[in-house]
């Protein structure tokens, strides 16, 4: 059985800079909240399980970047003294304290949204790919059928139709592919031979996708013919001028790309 899918959820944390220097964050904020209850370093870095020396350099540090005192010494008394949080200091914590509320409360919105969110993100990472191939389809591996040197997979796409490709076993080793595996196929343009009756023909080409002329951008010597295909997809042809108007493809038209299965390349989401 499918593993059961688990919900995403998106975490954050605040964190306060000054002139791009670190003045604090959580632990930070929480060290100052402890010196406020307890009035001692020693038992507030204790707290948070933190040295008293890094206690002690972490207030010199924030200290330094906020341009005033946030924790102060007291001298004398029963104790022999202890420290507490200027005014400035318990301002901070309490304005810290609000906006972390408030960060929550943004970031459990978008976590509501998560599962919207990573789809739309992986979309946006495969679209930011760049290759020199014209024609890029993302489908799901159906059949690897294995060759002493070659091997031939099955690569469905959507508009219920396939893609067959010959790469060496070596790649298809490396590449990890393998019945139900996520992977895409790159064809160029220039590989594609277009065909307006493939019925009852028999082709040496293993790719033929059939769909209709979308676009045609006439050239001097060539012509690039776009064909939409079931599913939303389309796959883009170059093919000489003369070749377009020999085959007569008009916009609205039923068109085949063919193309060898050593034309493709395959490969896998980073």
């Amino acid at each position: 059985m499918p593993a059961r899918k688990k919900a995403i959820e998106l975490r954050g944390a605040v964190w306060m800079t000054v002139g791009g220097e670190n003045l604090g964050g959580p632990g930070r904020i929480d060290l100052l909240a402890k010196v406020a209850e307890s009035g001692s370093i020693t038992q507030a870095a204790k707290a948070i399980g933190m040295s008293y020396k890094a206690a002690w350099d972490a207030i010199d540090a924030m200290n330094n970047l906020a341009g005033e005192a946030l924790v102060e010494r007291l001298t004398g008394g029963k104790g022999g003294g202890g420290t507490r949080l200027t005014r400035r200091g318990r301002q901070l914590v309490d304005n810290f304290r609000l906006i972390e509320r408030e960060h929550r409360q943004f970031v459990d919105q978008l976590s509501r949204q998560a599962s919207g969110i990573a789809d739309d993100l992986l979309l946006i990472t495969r679209m930011q790919m760049k290759t020199s191939a014209r024609n890029q389809f993302l489908g799901t591996v159906s059949a690897v059928r294995r060759g002493a040197v070659n091997d031939e997979i099955d690569l469905d796409i959507p508009g219920r139709q396939k893609i067959v490709a010959i790469i060496t076993r070596e790649s298809t080793d490396s590449l990890g592919l393998k019945p139900g595996a996520e992977a895409f196929a790159l064809i160029k343009a220039s590989s594609i031979i277009v065909a307006t009756d493939t019925a009852g023909a028999k082709l040496s080409a293993r790719n033929c996708l059939t769909g209709v002329v979308a676009r045609i951008q006439p050239g001097a010597v060539n012509a690039e013919v776009v064909i939409a295909l079931p599913g939303g997809g389309a796959i883009a042809a170059i093919i000489t001028s003369a070749s377009a108007a020999e085959l007569g493809l008009a916009i609205g038209g039923e068109a085949s790309a063919l193309f060898k299965a050593s034309s493709v390349i395959i490969g896998v989401p980073g």
